[in-house]
């Protein structure tokens, strides 16, 4: 549920050839509203409309952020591409990316259009939280349906919980609303996101951040996720890909001017947001 940033290895000599994706179409619209409309139906399939539209609404939201940031940048990039996928996983989609198809200019333009889809996201997960447990239904530990699973809870969904209908009593749980579930998505993919390391979102923040900084602190990351993966092997394909794709991370055209303070300072509030929504085992079977 990220976003590739396929940049032009001939403007950009300082960095090694490795991986490289295949160009997307950018000017076939039909071709992402086909997509659009066959994941509307993937997760409505999943858990019907309260879910499929909120989720919806969220991965549009976070990918559109990217998409308009990028125009205001003049940097090409293709219209957001869904991925439909029923039953097979417990979201019925695989998210949304979009593909950058040129380099980004400056720190500045990296921080925004990285920063964008993920408060772009965030903002749209918060009500889906409050109002979703509002129509949520508190039953007897015993009395929780067959077949379902247990999530993780972050600090930040647990605080909104409490906020919305007070504190559950011992023995009871919450079977959770669609709309709560989507909201408990969008916050668990707006933290996935948010992982400081390679081309994920958290990566083009830390990197408009730090810069080559970037190159040992991707090591250290590397190396704890690789460790919450020895304790929750559910994170193993994630863990795989940064390894192939997390390691480094391409330099804008002008990597020499610093981000001003005020975009450091929300670089800064969005980590506390990573943290906060962050869930190191969301899943109990």
């Amino acid at each position: 549920m990220s976003e590739y940033y396929n940049l032009p290895v001939e403007k950009n000599k300082t960095h090694k050839r490795r991986f490289r994706f295949k160009p997307l179409p950018d000017n076939k619209p039909h071709i992402n509203l086909i997509l659009f409309l066959l994941t509307i139906t993937s997760t409505w399939l999943m858990l019907g409309p309260w879910y499929s539209i909120s989720i919806m609404i969220f991965l549009t939201a976070h990918e559109m952020g990217h998409y308009l940031m990028c125009r205001k940048y003049g940097v090409r990039a293709t219209l957001p591409f869904f991925i439909p996928f029923p039953y097979l996983n417990p979201f019925g989609t695989m998210g949304a990316f979009i593909q950058i198809k040129s380099v980004i200019p400056s720190k500045k333009a990296l921080f925004d259009i990285g920063a964008a889809g993920p408060l772009a996201g965030f903002v749209v997960t918060l009500p889906l939280i409050y109002f979703g447990v509002k129509l949520s239904t508190i039953l007897p530990a015993g009395e929780m349906s067959e077949g379902g699973f247990y999530l993780g809870e972050s600090i930040l969904f647990k605080y909104i919980s409490y906020i919305s209908i007070g504190a559950v009593e011992e023995g009871y749980d919450v079977s959770l609303h669609p709309l709560a579930y989507a909201g408990w998505v969008g916050l668990f993919v707006t933290a996935l996101n948010l992982i400081p390391i390679g081309q994920l979102d958290g990566g083009h923040i830390f990197y408009s951040m730090f810069g080559r900084l970037t190159k040992k602190t991707n090591i250290i990351f590397l190396s704890g996720f690789g460790v919450l993966t020895l304790i929750y092997p559910g994170w193993a394909l994630l863990f795989i890909l940064l390894l192939f794709f997390g390691r480094n991370h391409p330099a804008p055209i002008d990597n020499s001017t610093a981000l001003d303070g005020n975009r450091r300072l929300l670089g800064f509030f969005i980590f506390i947001i990573f943290l906060l929504s962050f869930t190191a085992v969301p899943f109990k079977f």
